[in-house]
């Protein structure tokens, strides 16, 4: 009987699933899609939930008794730095937004 691990990362792999593309308009090529910021955000996102998944399967292979420790450590402080990777890309865009909105026209 297979146990299903209910997460935050199931949240983040939902949301890089669902993150819209960016319209291309003008001159723009489908090669220039990937180099815009929402391709990037839509990566790091993507990476993120990656390595929030790597931690949780090391942390529940060391809690059954068939991992290692180390590694355990290990993904969960490339998780972390991952995390507040994202959590300050956010910040700094909810701060221009801020900033955008308080300008006058």
């Amino acid at each position: 009987m297979a146990i299903e691990m209910i997460s935050g990362v199931s949240a983040y792999q939902r949301a890089a699933a669902t993150t819209m593309q960016p319209a291309v308009s003008g001159g723009a090529s489908a090669s220039d899609v990937g180099a815009d910021f929402g391709g990037m955000v839509q990566s790091i996102v993507a990476d993120t939930a990656a390595k929030l998944q790597t931690a949780e399967t090391a942390s529940a292979r060391q809690v059954a008794g068939q991992g290692d420790l180390i590694d355990v450590v290990t993904a969960i402080g490339a998780a972390e730095t991952a995390l507040n990777t994202v959590v300050a890309v956010r910040d700094r865009m909810v701060g221009a937004y801020n900033e955008i909105m308080r300008m006058q026209v």
